[in-house]
This record gives structure tokens, C-alpha cells and sequence, in this order.
């Protein structure tokens, strides 16, 4: 049995092994080869890989800023600041990850890869933009200001989760993959020496 570029192969044991090309091209992986390549090949990714974690860091110092003017009414300027400095790290990451996309996907946005984790992340964008509307614009006190500013944060730990989970299953289809690849290697050992 052949199909995607035979990478379908029958094992003495009557079963089918699947590699990993096959399952991209049938859906089953993140990236197909060429996309990997691209991924591997773009400064983009490192932009990725140090905008990410920097946005988290910012997120939690931020968030008990927030906290602590919302339950004891002092810190405004700080808690200000860094729901500004997060906005524009979300807003940076935001354009140099839809590059990123484009480089490795062909498009900017909702990449079948990533199309929910870009649908929240519209949600995510959206939400910090009324926190800073809100607070150009002196709408709403403060206090009200902090709670969208809460409500973007918690969606933003929505997204950064699906975005974890999505890059725990490439590692994990990737090590399937190597464990593929070794028992292929076995087997052909075997059927070598049969």
C-alpha cells in the first residue's frame, strides 16, 4: 500500500505504519516538511521565542499591579504602566507573529495550524485596545479601567494556554515520530537479516 509519496508501509506484523510526512499530509501533524523548513529557516521564530516569554513575564508582574490597586486603591501610575507595556508586547507580537505565519503558512492570519488560537487572540488584542481606548480617553474610573484590564489579562491566559498545548502537541508528534522512525529502522534491521 503507497500513498503520500509511499510514505505508508506495510510491517511484518500486518501493520500499517503511518510517517510523519503522511500524517501532514492527511492532517494529522502541525507542519508539513516545507513548513517546518520555513519555521526552522525564519529569524521569525526567534522573534516568536523572545517576544513569548517576555509578554508572560510582563503579564504576571502586571497582573499584581493590578491586583494591588484594585484591593487597596494605590499604585494607579504602575499598575498604568505596565497594562500599557503589556498592550504594546501583545501588540508586537501580534504583527511579528502574523509575519511569522505568512513566512511558514503563506498567510498573516488563521493558518488552519493556528485558527483558533488566532480567533482568541483577536478576542485578546480587542479587549487591551478598550484598556487603552479606555484609558486615553479617561472612560470609566480607574477601577473600572483595572477590571478590563483583568478581563483582557484572563483572556490572554487563555490563548497563551492553547498556544502551549498546540506547541506540547508538536513535541509530542515530533517524538512520535522519532519513535516511529526507530521501530521502522528495527524492523528493517530485522527484515534485513531474515
Amino acid at each position: 500500500m503507497r500513498a503520500a509519496h509511499g510514505s505508508i508501509r506495510h510491517i511484518r506484523s500486518g501493520v500499517y505504519a503511518v510517517s510523519e510526512s503522511a500524517k501532514d499530509a492527511m492532517g494529522g501533524g502541525l507542519y508539513t516538511p516545507e513548513q517546518k523548513k520555513r519555521r526552522d529557516e525564519t529569524v521569525w521564530t526567534l522573534v516568536q521565542g523572545v517576544l513569548a516569554p517576555l509578554q508572560f513575564l510582563v503579564f504576571a508582574v502586571s497582573t499584581v499591579f493590578v491586583i494591588n490597586f484594585l484591593m487597596n486603591g494605590t499604585g494607579l501610575v504602575v499598575a498604568t504602566a505596565s497594562v500599557v507595556l503589556k498592550t504594546l508586547i501583545l501588540y508586537s507580537i501580534m504583527v511579528t507573529g502574523a509575519i511569522w505565519e505568512k513566512v511558514v503558512f503563506g498567510r498573516y492570519l488563521f493558518a488552519p495550524a493556528f485558527f483558533w488560537e488566532d480567533v482568541v487572540s483577536m478576542g485578546v488584542i480587542a479587549l487591551h485596545t478598550v484598556y487603552v481606548l479606555m484609558w486615553l480617553t479617561g472612560s470609566g474610573s480607574p477601577q473600572e479601567q483595572m477590571i478590563v484590564a483583568l478581563l483582557a489579562y484572563g483572556a490572554y491566559l487563555i490563548n497563551a494556554i492553547q498556544f502551549l498545548l498546540k506547541f506540547q502537541q508538536a513535541r509530542s508528534s515530533r517524538a512520535d515520530s522519532n519513535r516511529q522512525n526507530d521501530y521502522d529502522d528495527l524492523t528493517y534491521r530485522e527484515g534485513a537479516h531474515s
